[in-house]
């Protein structure tokens, strides 16, 4: 019997969480943790949050472009490189609702540090930045 995983196994279904370490990460999507370091460093989009000493966080979103890789790799072939070329001729812009929840995660996060006094400038920033990727979606 071949101590090597198979690549083409069912993949379990991701959990309704905001975020995963990496060990439960590498679970969902089949790969081992230090792949998913690896991958970081060649896919600029792969940038899971660090916290905690820089332990590694990712989104949902992060799960499945992590799956999208692994597929491109692993099961259809494609070097770094070609993965690389492909998710970047592909559809595989970020969608409106990733715009979203990204900003709605962030303004979360900051006003969870934020004294009650100092709320009128910091969502005035959520409004600016807001205005600006609206624009940008557009252009």
């Amino acid at each position: 019997m071949s101590k090597t995983k198979d690549i083409t196994q069912e993949l379990p279904p991701i959990p309704n969480k905001r975020f995963f370490p990496i060990s439960q990460a590498a679970e969902l999507c089949g790969v081992k943790p230090h792949v998913l370091r690896y991958w970081e460093m060649e896919f600029p989009r792969l940038k899971p949050d660090k916290r905690n000493g820089g332990r590694r966080y990712y989104k949902q979103q992060h799960i499945e472009l992590i799956r999208r890789i692994r597929e491109l790799l692993y099961q259809k072939g494609y070097t770094i490189a070609g993965a690389k070329q492909q998710l970047k001729n592909g559809a595989e812009m970020i969608s409106e609702p990733d715009v979203v929840e990204t900003v709605a995660a962030q303004a979360e996060e900051v006003l969870s540090q934020v004294e009650p006094q100092s709320l009128k400038p910091v969502l005035s920033q959520i409004i600016t930045d807001l205005e600006f990727l609206l624009n940008a979606a557009e252009a």
